[in-house]
């Protein structure tokens, strides 16, 4: 397993990760850049990278979604509720349904 998995790092694009090691180990993280997309983005940006890292980690398995480090003080909500709600619905179940 690699964790954490930070794309804004050198070598470490989600795509060529995916391609060289995603059979042979789990990527826990990277989910979302938290140094610049979720704490300055919009919650459409928000959202579009979720989804985009969710395809891109999950082909074949071996993907948990979780954020690059910890959620800055700053976040706006909107930006975590965008984050939550692009994960549910990735994964085929409206965060209504969870309510």
């Amino acid at each position: 397993m690699l964790n954490p998995v930070q794309c804004s790092a050198a070598g470490m694009e989600p795509r060529g990760l995916k391609e060289r090691y995603g059979d042979r180990i789990v990527f826990w993280g990277g989910g979302i850049d938290t140094q610049q997309v979720l704490p300055f983005g919009t919650p459409a940006e928000v959202r579009a990278q979720v989804l985009e890292r969710c395809e891109i980690f999950s082909r074949g398995g071996g993907f948990v979604f979780s954020s690059i480090h910890n959620i800055q003080a700053q976040t706006p909500v909107e930006n975590i509720v965008a984050m939550v709600d692009a994960v549910h619905d990735f994964c085929g179940s409206p965060r209504s349904a969870h309510a």
